[in-house]
């Protein structure tokens, strides 16, 4: 495997994960990897019955900081975060984004309408093909509100939790909304994600899925980050040796990293990144 980095990674201090970050830390040792970035939650105005998904941001940076001296010499550790969209938040990201020195910072959208679709119960009386359909006009919506991030999350993370996943789902079936969003990332200068917790979560393709991918390539895409959204040691480069066979069979020659918000190109095959 020449995927030797991890860029998006949870802890606990997200509020989905109970994992110490050194238990991060030591199993991406133990797998070799050269460099991750955690890129804790943080999802201001998130709905308080689910829970409270906003980073303990100064004790996170001070965990990161005293973990990267610990460690130094063994791998890099980079300091991300994972910013859940909604349409009214772009103002507040940017201050906060202001305040700490990021790395690596990941747009996502975790919502529709101010509900999570990874709740059973957000599906309720709704179609699946039209909630999906929403999904990525409100993720375009969104987008357009935001300036200050690295790359797009995730971009059919709907997908995973929908009563049938992937079951009617395709590429073509929403082939105009999924290509205006391709569109603006790369008119933005913005960099897609491929998320391997897809293939975690049994849909047996990453987000995005692969024809997404294709067509990203076709549009003059070639900006991507790579991330296996592990929330567990176990989760960790997940399937990144199937990720890298995939990519490269679609015609991706290489990924890109992040430190102090600069990208760095890694070829594929490469084993060391000198930044």
């Amino acid at each position: 495997m020449s995927i030797l980095c991890d860029f998006h990674m949870h802890s606990s201090f997200s509020e989905d994960s109970d994992t110490p970050m050194e238990a991060m830390v030591l199993q991406s040792i133990r797998l070799g990897l050269q460099r991750i970035c955690f890129t804790e939650h943080m999802d201001m105005d998130y709905p308080e019955q689910y829970g409270t998904f906003q980073v303990d941001l100064p004790s996170y940076y001070e965990e990161v900081k005293r973990l990267q001296k610990i460690h130094q010499g063994r791998i890099e550790i980079l300091f991300g975060i994972e910013l859940g969209m909604q349409p009214h938040l772009a103002e507040p990201y940017s201050s906060i984004i202001k305040q700490y020195p990021f790395d690596f910072i990941i747009a996502s959208q975790h919502l529709l309408g101010g509900d999570d679709p990874y709740q059973p119960c957000f599906w309720k009386g709704r179609d699946e093909a039209d909630t999906y359909r929403s999904y990525f006009e409100e993720l375009l919506s969104n987008l357009k509100q935001m300036e200050d991030y690295d790359t797009l999350g995730h971009l059919d993370y709907v997908v995973r939790y929908g009563p049938n996943q992937n079951r009617d789902y395709s590429y073509e079936a929403f082939a105009e909304s999924i290509d205006a969003i391709l569109t603006y990332l790369i008119e933005q200068g913005k960099y897609l994600e491929v998320n391997s917790a897809g293939l975690k979560y049994g849909l047996s393709h990453p987000n995005p899925e692969e024809s997404v991918l294709r067509r990203y390539l076709e549009l003059g895409g070639t900006n991507i980050t790579i991330g296996a959204d592990g929330h567990r040691p176990e989760h960790i480069a997940y399937d990144f040796p199937l990720l890298e066979k995939l990519l490269t069979g679609l015609g991706f020659t290489g990924y890109t990293i992040f430190r102090r918000r600069q990208p760095v190109f890694v070829p594929f095959k490469s084993r060391s990144i000198t930044v």
